[in-house]
């Protein structure tokens, strides 16, 4: 929605996209990603384990993050 990724944008909150199917093998509305140029990485393709790996990105760039 173009509401959330305005809220995103103004709160400058970091955050992963997460997509349980790989879009650009899906039909070409699905293309178009509103929140991928903001996000600090993508997780896509993967199914139900997308958010397993996306919160082990998070993790990691917590843990190495400076202070």
């Amino acid at each position: 929605s173009v509401a959330i990724r305005d809220a995103l944008a103004a709160t400058g909150i970091r955050f992963i996209a997460v997509h349980l199917s790989n879009p650009p093998r899906r039909e070409p509305f699905r293309h178009t990603s509103y929140f991928t140029d903001l996000a600090v990485g993508v997780v896509a393709g993967f199914g139900p384990l997308s958010y397993g790996l996306a919160l082990t990105a998070a993790i990691r760039r917590l843990e190495t993050a400076s202070p």
